[in-house]
C-alpha cells in the first residue's frame, strides 16, 4: 500500500494544516471570536449573533469541537461551549512559530 500525500510532510506541517482548515471559515471565526470575547460558556447566543441558522450554527460548532478548539457539555436540553485553553494554546504556538518563519525583508522576490 503507498503513503497518502499527508506522509510527505512533517507532523507539524498536517497539524497546522488540519487547524488552518478547521477554522477556516468566517463563521467559525466569529464564533471563535465570540467566544473569547464573552469569555463563558455560551448556549443559544450564538444564532443570534452570527444571524445564521440554528443547524448552520450548529454545523460550525460541530467542526470547531471534533478539531477540538472548543469544548461543550450538556446541560439539560441545552450546550454550552467554550474555548478548550489547551488546544488555543497549541494553536498559538503552531501558529506563531509559522509566521516567525517569515524574516522581514525589504527585498523584491519578484
Amino acid at each position: 500500500m503507498g503513503i497518502t500525500k499527508s506522509d510527505l510532510f512533517t507532523k507539524q506541517q498536517n497539524e497546522l494544516a488540519n487547524m488552518a482548515k478547521a477554522i477556516a471559515h468566517p463563521a467559525r471565526i466569529a464564533i471563535l471570536q465570540y467566544l473569547l470575547k464573552k469569555n463563558a460558556c455560551i448556549t443559544g447566543d450564538l444564532v443570534d449573533e452570527l444571524g445564521l441558522a440554528q443547524a448552520t450554527t450548529s454545523q460550525h460548532l460541530k467542526e470547531l469541537k471534533n478539531a477540538g478548539i472548543i469544548q461543550g457539555n450538556i446541560e439539560g436540553a441545552s450546550v454550552c461551549y467554550c474555548i478548550n485553553p489547551k488546544i488555543w494554546k497549541r494553536y498559538n504556538t503552531l501558529f506563531n512559530a509559522f509566521f516567525r518563519e517569515v524574516k522581514d525583508s525589504d527585498s523584491n522576490c519578484c
